[in-house]
């Protein structure tokens, strides 16, 4: 099975659309080697993008503060706080992996993030500040690289 590779953000602004940017990159590359999909939704509203997959890329934006923007981090989900919002459609991949066991959903059980660290996810209508969007080489390897350590493995079962 293909895993899924998704591009997470907001391409009207600044630094946030770098998850939307790398998946466009990614199209091509990963042609028939696994599905590839942009989407500017987030909470409970991702869940049905993940149905049916048991891996996935995750490509995103965070702000932590504790490197500096453009840092590529790669993640697993338990690496991820909960963060209860005030209402389902704003919980995090965390509790949406919970909701998935829960109802015994066909969900993901190899899930890799890559997370870039940004410094604006205010400014509406301009590309990527330079320092993030040189990650985007970067994030392209590392998700190309995901998908053919998956492949190498399952032609070795």
């Amino acid at each position: 099975m293909k895993p899924l590779i998704l591009g997470l953000g907001n391409d009207l602004i600044s630094d946030d659309a770098i998850g939307i940017i790398t998946a466009r990159r990614l199209h091509e590359k990963l042609s028939g080697r696994a599905d590839v999909v942009e989407s500017s939704l987030h909470g409970l509203a991702l869940l049905d993008l993940f149905i049916g997959y048991d891996r996935a890329v995750i490509i995103d934006a965070i702000i932590t503060g504790r490197v500096p923007p453009g840092t590529v981090m790669e993640m697993k989900p338990e690496d991820l706080r909960s963060s209860p919002g005030p209402s389902p459609h704003y919980t995090g991949l965390p509790e949406m992996i919970s909701l998935a066991k829960q109802m015994q959903i066909e969900f993901p059980s190899d899930i890799r993030i890559l997370a870039v660290e940004i410094s604006d996810n205010l400014t509406f209508g301009k590309g990527p500040t330079p320092v993030v969007a040189d990650s985007i080489a970067a994030l392209t390897r590392r998700a190309i690289a995901f998908v053919q350590r998956w492949e190498d493995e399952d032609k070795n079962r």
